[in-house]
């Protein structure tokens, strides 16, 4: 398990480009045979990639000193590959390409595999801190909650899917869900917001070849950027900004973790204020 520590947004407006990848983005998470997980102390959120071309099994993390891994966290997961399935305590999931999961806190044995190798699934996780035990829920991608948002006169037209969230799935300090962006349209989250109750991970997929998104970050009157390609991943503090803006359209899962799982709870900024 790798480690990123909080950082305070003083800091951050004098550190150097490199600095700023190393601190809040995340490359290579997707390994075939392995499950990757980097520890952010920013809400104490875990991410997770997990390839299984053979089956893989999430063990203990010395790191959150637990007997397991969900022995006090909860998780939410969304599959951006071929078929595959999750096994939790004994009981078997089946989840398609862009189908969703929660799993809750106290499930002590999970296991990740494909149904074929040749097109392994692909399993993208979130997990945080989590009071009490909720339910274990399979996620079908056309069961999510969806929204159209934006127009093609300003280049955002998207689709905003809400996996987990508090008037379906629900889980203790964790929403997630998943935003596809229309052919034509480039920008994400602009206006953009903040929310100091909750920091926020994007993992941006389905970029194309050769395409990138310019991912915005910091306080609003003293942004930063990160250059992302395909299945990179920003994790973003309850002080910063997090939009984006691609060179072709793209797709991005986003999940909240804190004390707050209310969709709506954002400020929500002017354009003419960021700086």
């Amino acid at each position: 398990m790798k480690i990123r520590y909080a950082s305070h947004p003083e800091d951050v407006k004098h550190l150097s480009s490199r600095d700023i990848y190393d601190r809040f983005t995340i490359r290579n998470l997707f390994v075939e045979h392995q499950i990757n997980t980097v520890f952010s102390h920013h809400d104490r959120g875990v991410v997770l990639g997990i390839v299984p071309i053979s089956p893989l099994t999430l063990e203990e993390e010395p790191a959150l000193r637990a007997s397991y891994f969900l022995e006090r966290r909860e998780m939410g997961l969304i599959n951006i590959g071929g078929d595959g399935t999750v096994q939790v305590d004994g009981e078997t999931y089946t989840l398609h390409s862009k189908d969703g999961m929660y799993i809750g806190r106290g499930a002590k044995q999970v296991t990740f595999s494909s149904l074929d190798s040749t097109n392994a699934a692909k399993f993208y996780g979130l997990s945080g801190p989590a009071h009490k035990s909720l339910p274990t829920t399979l996620i079908r991608f056309h069961d999510t909650m969806s929204f159209d948002l934006g127009s093609e006169e300003h280049s955002n037209k998207r689709v905003l899917r809400r996996y987990i969230h508090e008037d379906g799935v629900q889980g203790c300090s964790l929403a997630m869900g998943m935003t596809v962006l229309s052919e034509g349209s480039v920008w994400n989250t602009m206006p953009p917001h903040v929310h100091d109750r909750r920091s926020e991970v994007y993992m941006y997929f389905n970029v194309a070849d050769g395409q990138r998104v310019f991912h915005f970050m910091g306080e609003p009157n003293e942004t930063r950027h990160v250059i992302i390609g395909n299945e990179d991943v920003v994790i973003s503090p309850s002080w910063s900004i997090h939009s984006g803006a691609g060179t072709s359209n793209y797709s991005f899962i986003w999940g909240t973790i804190g004390e707050n799982v209310t969709f709506s709870d954002m400020d929500n900024l002017n354009l003419a204020d960021l700086r």
